[in-house]
């Protein structure tokens, strides 16, 4: 009796260990890392939210598609947009994606999806919202939120309110990486 008692004992808790490792390696698989001038932000994807969005932003990550893309309109007050590789805010990959739109608020640490006067016009570009811009709610597809690093995105070169928020110099992305795909032992890109 004592042996399965034990032998139950053991089994809960090897489920209970499976299960766990399953749930952290889904976590991961919904996590991107990106490697910024002053450090790592950590974005928690939403795929409740935005499933075809999040979808194509993994595919994009995996193909090293932003490594180096730059943050060519960061507006302060507003937000840091990114995810165009020609650098001029008119490039992407080709590939539009149909809106997600939800009534989840753009508040600070946000990240949606940036588009044309076409609903349906998000490509590769996406924005961190840095101070809560409600005005945007409805009408842009958010797919994650910071949940770690938010004081790198507040660090990214601002560009020039008389010019739309176009940066001279831009910082850029150094990686952007799903966290399944990354080795616990990669060192991360150094703090300031």
């Amino acid at each position: 009796m004592k042996k399965l008692l034990l032998a139950f004992i053991f089994n809960i808790l090897f489920i209970g260990q499976v299960m766990a490792e399953s749930e952290k390696k889904q976590n991961l698989e919904n996590t991107v890392y990106i490697e910024l001038k002053d450090g790592r932000v950590v974005i928690e994807m939403i795929p409740e939210l935005a499933p075809k969005h999040v979808e194509r932003i993994k595919e994009l990550v995996r193909q090293e598609f932003y490594d180096g893309v730059v943050f060519h309109r960061v507006i302060d007050g507003f937000m840091a947009q990114t995810g165009d590789p020609t650098g001029t805010g008119t490039g992407g990959s080709g590939q539009n994606i149909e809106a997600e739109f939800s009534q989840f608020p753009h508040i600070r640490s946000m990240v949606s999806m940036a588009r044309a006067m076409d609903p349906n016009s998000a490509d590769s570009q996406f924005f961190i919202v840095l101070e809560d811009s409600n005005h945007l709610d409805g009408q842009y597809t958010i797919w994650g939120k910071v949940i770690e690093g938010m004081e790198f995105v507040d660090n990214i070169k601002k560009g020039d309110s008389n010019r739309n928020g176009t940066v001279s110099n831009p910082d850029k992305i150094i990686t952007m990486r799903i966290a399944a795909d990354v080795s616990e032992n990669q060192p991360k890109a150094a703090s300031k």
